[in-house]
C-alpha cells in the first residue's frame, strides 16, 4: 500500500514549506538530491533567473513557511518539486486560485510541461487552469453534471461550464 504513494504528486493553493532552503524544498525526499537535476526542474518553472539573483542560489533560505518569497514563487517551487518526484499520477487542487495574472501565466506554463505524459487531475475554479485538459468535468452539488472538452462545453446552450465561462470573462471587463 505504501508504494502507491510514490505514484503520485499533490499541489494544491496552500503549498507547504520547509523553513529551509529553495534546494531542500524542492528536493525535501531526497537527503542527496542530484544538483543538476534540481536546477533543470527550476528552469522547467522559469525561477532559473530568480534563483541566480539570490546570493545563495538554490541554498538561500526562503523562511518559515516560505514567508520571504511571493506566492507565485511558492507555487513554482511545488511544481519542481513534482517535477523532480516525476509522478505517473497528478493531482492539482486550485494550484493557480491564489495568484496574480503574471504569476498565474508562468505557473501554468509550468503546469503544462509537468502534465505531459502523465494522468493529471485537476481541481480548479479558474477555467483558464483548465481550458487545455483532455476531458472536463463539472460537479454540481456533488454529481457530474456536464462532462466533455472546452470547446464541447462551451457549445451546450445554458450549459453550466459555458455560464461559469461567461461569468469569469464579466469579470475581466
Amino acid at each position: 500500500m505504501n508504494a502507491y504513494r510514490f505514484l503520485f504528486s499533490y499541489v494544491n493553493q496552500d503549498v507547504f514549506m520547509l523553513n529551509s532552503s529553495i534546494v531542500s524544498n524542492i528536493a525535501f525526499a531526497d537527503k542527496s538530491p542530484n544538483i543538476d537535476k534540481v536546477m533543470a526542474c527550476i528552469a522547467q518553472v522559469n525561477l532559473t533567473s530568480w534563483v541566480e539573483s539570490l546570493s545563495e542560489s538554490i541554498h538561500t533560505p526562503i523562511g518559515e513557511l516560505g514567508n520571504q518569497i511571493s506566492g507565485g514563487q511558492r507555487q513554482r517551487i511545488a511544481i519542481a518539486r513534482a517535477i523532480l518526484k516525476d509522478p505517473r499520477i497528478l493531482i492539482l487542487d486550485e494550484a493557480t486560485s491564489s495568484l496574480d495574472a503574471e504569476s498565474e501565466r508562468l505557473v501554468q506554463e509550468a503546469l503544462e510541461r509537468l502534465m505531459e505524459g502523465r494522468t493529471s487531475l485537476v481541481i480548479a475554479h479558474r477555467l483558464s487552469t483548465i481550458r487545455k485538459v483532455d476531458r472536463i468535468m463539472v460537479l454540481d452539488h456533488g454529481s457530474i453534471k456536464e462532462q466533455g472538452t472546452h470547446d464541447e462545453l462551451i457549445a451546450l446552450e445554458n450549459g453550466i461550464y459555458r455560464n461559469l465561462t461567461e461569468l469569469q470573462l464579466l469579470d475581466l471587463n
